[in-house]
């Protein structure tokens, strides 16, 4: 049956995303939103989806079925107070996309701090090659979809469980909506400080997470990461694990990077499988398409279809995406902030080609990469990833009391101290002008940030050239 939906808060990308599913699947769908603006709002005309440009009261008519509240909304909201008032029907995102799409659904859901997006694209991918035709719904846009979701008419539906808190009503984790049948856990680590106080309130939402896998489902976990692993005692199905370490089922020996991604052996349970050609760099997304590896076992796949598919894939945008090469500098995109993403990604980097500089530019824009919670593991990331020169943007939440505030003058001291060339500069403009200044034919420029930073990536390759 049709309905009429309306989405408050539709220009975020999940909210778009799901407003575009629903449209394909036959309902009238709208939405508002405050300031809209490319790219979502291309999107969502592209999907012949009506958008409002603000928030009013008489948006919220009395035919509507369901409203569907984005996390960014809060009380106050004139929308919402109608809503509340009316008594019309509400529901989270991560609600709205159990309802509709996964309880029909063998749900695959890719968990952890690290991966999550390209692990969920990957795993889509391969199922998607080897004939499958999953559904998909993820936090990125990956290259194989041309897209950020996929209705498929086959039963598996591949989604990104993020940790993040699901409405104004309801701050627990979305992924605790997703009923999961296979979960992956790639990894565990602190993060989102602004819902999470410390470690073990992020360990609890996990662990609600894993007491969700019915008896019959898969739980699969990442054995190099001990936070993850710790996870599996709550388990009541069957458990696997992958990485590099020595213990893991599935695991990958021999890695080594050629010209165009990393080559790498599979072995499961000590058993070997054979060789996969992966077109991507970095030892952390050889654990990725372990975990892949792992679901697509899970649901029946043999190793040959596996690695085929994964020998194939395109990537995600903002995943050491190249943005363009200009004047023999190549730019980068990365949407890394984590000390251990910026680690891994830098890392992935210089393995492609040592003997390339490698400029590590990084905007600390989250709400935890903003505070001085990593202040030391920033330092000890770009430490240890071989990067030859630094640069550190203005940190973005500049009005967050210094106290609490993340010192990008403290880090680039502490690497100084260090011997590595490091320092900050205070906007785009001049680390644009900076770098084309000083960047050499050969070098790799790499900008990290999980926002848009203020357009770094066309203003570099402009002034170098492009």
């Amino acid at each position: 049956m049709t309905k009429r939906i309306h989405f408050i808060g539709i220009c975020g990308t999940a909210m778009a995303t799901l407003a575009a599913m629903l449209k394909h699947r036959g309902h009238d769908v709208q939405g508002s939103d405050h300031g809209v603006y490319p790219p979502m709002s291309d999107f969502l005309a592209h999907e012949h989806i009506r958008v409002f440009d603000g928030y009013r009261e008489e948006q919220i008519t009395g035919d509507l079925d369901l409203v569907v509240v984005g996390n960014a909304i809060s009380r106050g909201n004139p929308e919402l107070e109608a809503v509340l008032d009316r008594k019309v029907r509400y529901v989270s995102l991560p609600e709205a996309i159990r309802d509709h799409f996964l309880w029909s659904a063998r749900s695959i859901v890719i968990a952890g701090t690290h991966g999550k997006t390209s692990t969920t694209a990957l795993t889509a991918w391969m199922l998607t090659a080897a004939g499958q035709d999953p559904s998909l719904l993820v936090g990125g846009i990956a290259l194989n979809f041309d897209g950020s979701y996929r209705l498929g008419a086959g039963r598996d539906f591949v989604i990104e469980g993020d940790e993040y808190d699901s409405a104004f009503f309801d701050k627990t984790a979305k992924f605790l909506k997703y009923l999961p049948d296979i979960a992956v856990i790639g990894n565990l680590e602190y993060d989102h400080a602004d819902i999470y106080p410390d470690m073990e309130s992020l360990r609890i939402a996990f662990r609600r997470f894993v007491n969700l896998v019915p008896r019959s489902g898969h739980l699969i976990i990442g054995a190099d990461s001990a936070e993850a692993l710790r996870l599996a005692a709550g388990a009541r199905c069957a458990v696997e694990t992958f990485g590099l370490s020595g213990g893991a089922d599935w695991r990958a020996d021999g890695v080594r990077p050629f010209a165009n991604g990393t080559i790498f052996h599979v072995t499961h349970r000590g058993e070997p499988q054979g060789q996969v050609t992966l077109p991507l760099f970095g030892e952390h997304n050889v654990r990725n398409a372990l975990a892949a590896m792992a679901v697509g076992h899970a649901v029946g796949l043999d190793v040959g279809t596996m690695s085929d598919g994964l020998g194939h894939f395109r990537g995600v945008k903002r995943r050491l995406e190249l943005r363009g090469t200009a004047r023999g500098v190549s730019v980068y995109d990365d949407f890394a902030h984590h000390p251990t993403a910026i680690l891994e990604t830098i890392r992935a980097i210089k393995s492609a080609d040592p003997s390339r500089r490698v400029w590590a530019v990084f905007e600390p824009r989250s709400a935890t990469s903003c505070r001085k919670i990593f202040q030391d593991d920033f330092a000890t990331a770009f430490a240890e990833s071989g990067a030859d020169e630094v640069i550190l943007a203005a940190v973005f939440r500049a009005t967050l009391p210094d106290a609490e505030r993340l010192s990008v003058d403290e880090i680039v001291a502490t690497l100084r101290e260090r011997g590595q060339r490091a320092r900050t500069l205070p906007n785009v403009d001049e680390i644009v002008s900076t770098i084309a200044a000083e960047a050499q034919s050969g070098d790799v420029v790499l900008l990290m940030s999980n926002g848009g930073f203020d357009g770094i990536h066309d203003k570099l390759l402009n002034a170098l050239g492009h």
